[in-house]
């Protein structure tokens, strides 16, 4: 599976509350992408101009990485003690790094900002 396709649920996961919508559909991911049914750990950090906006994680994995990804990109995003929630704007701008703890290793990517500013 292509790791633009966590980026992706990464982003779709923050978009989802920003537009108070539901638009992730969890069944045809996991049919089509069946490692999204795994348990693995999973860091979002979010960067507004290189600096950290948010960031959530889990230290286990006690989740499968669909659902993993999904809470922490909107912990990240709404909820870290240390920022205010972010806002469209915001996420527009902001680059997202994914972290997966696999059992090879901590594998890590980036996903550049929507709008270049």
């Amino acid at each position: 599976m292509s790791r633009s396709v966590l980026l992706q649920l990464a982003r779709d996961s923050i978009q989802e509350v920003l537009e108070a919508k539901r638009t992730i559909n969890k069944e045809t991911l996991l049919k089509e992408h069946p490692l999204l049914n795994e348990k693995m750990a999973t860091t979002v950090n979010l960067y507004m101009d290189n600096e950290l906006k948010g960031s959530f994680g889990s230290d286990a994995p006690t989740k499968s990485l669909l659902e993993d990804i999904i809470y922490n990109a909107k912990k990240s995003a709404f909820e870290d003690k240390n920022s205010k929630p972010i806002t469209t704007s915001e996420y527009l701008s902001c680059e997202l790094e994914l972290i997966l703890r696999t059992p090879d290793g901590v594998l890590s990517e980036k996903d550049p900002a929507i709008l270049k500013s």
